[in-house]
C-alpha cells in the first residue's frame, strides 16, 4: 500500500491550479485647443545714478544737491546737473550719470487687441480654428486635423496591463 500513496499524492500535486489576476485597459483621447488672444506688457520706471570723486554736483539752486526733479505721469525727470571740478587746476577727478526714462502711466485701459507702449511687449493674436478636428472611433483609432495659427491636436492612446 506504501507504494500506491507516493504516485497519488505526485498526481495530487501537479494538478493544481495557477492563479493570477490580468488586468488590460486602453484609453484613448483627443484634445483640441484653439487659444484666445493674449498681451503681456511690462512697464520699466525711471532709474538715475550719479557718482563722482573730486567734483561738486548742483541742480543750478544748491550746492551738493544732484536733482530737483520732477515726477509727471510716473515718470521721473532729473532736471539739469552742473557738475564742477572742485580740485586745483591739473588734479583727477571724474563723474558720471546715467538716466533711464520710465514708460508713461497709462490712464485707461487698452481697447481689445491694442497694445500699450511699454517697453517690453509680448502680444499673440488670436487661433484660427480652420479645419481643426479630432475623433476617436470605438474601435480606439485617433485622428486629428491640423488647424489655423494658435491651434493645437493632441492625440494619445495608453494601453496598459496589470498582473497580480
Amino acid at each position: 500500500m506504501k507504494k500506491l500513496l507516493f504516485p497519488l499524492l505526485l498526481g495530487l500535486a501537479a494538478v493544481s491550479p495557477a492563479k493570477a489576476d490580468i488586468n488590460h485597459s486602453i484609453t484613448s483621447s483627443v484634445q483640441l485647443t484653439v487659444n484666445a488672444a493674449a498681451t503681456q506688457a511690462q512697464r520699466i520706471g525711471s532709474t538715475f545714478s550719479a557718482a563722482g570723486t573730486g567734483v561738486d554736483v548742483t541742480d543750478g539752486t544748491t550746492a551738493g544737491t544732484i536733482s530737483a526733479g520732477t515726477i509727471s505721469s510716473g515718470v521721473y525727470s532729473p532736471g539739469t546737473i552742473a557738475a564742477t571740478q572742485n580740485a586745483t587746476s591739473g588734479e583727477s577727478f571724474s563723474y558720471s550719470a546715467s538716466f533711464i526714462q520710465a514708460d508713461a502711466v497709462p490712464t485707461s485701459a487698452p481697447a481689445v487687441g491694442a497694445v500699450g507702449n511699454f517697453s517690453n511687449v509680448t502680444s499673440t493674436g488670436i487661433g484660427v480654428a480652420g479645419s481643426l478636428a479630432g475623433s476617436v472611433t470605438s474601435a480606439g483609432v485617433n485622428s486629428v486635423t491640423a488647424g489655423g495659427g494658435g491651434t493645437s491636436a493632441i492625440s494619445s492612446i495608453e494601453s496598459a496591463i496589470t498582473i497580480k
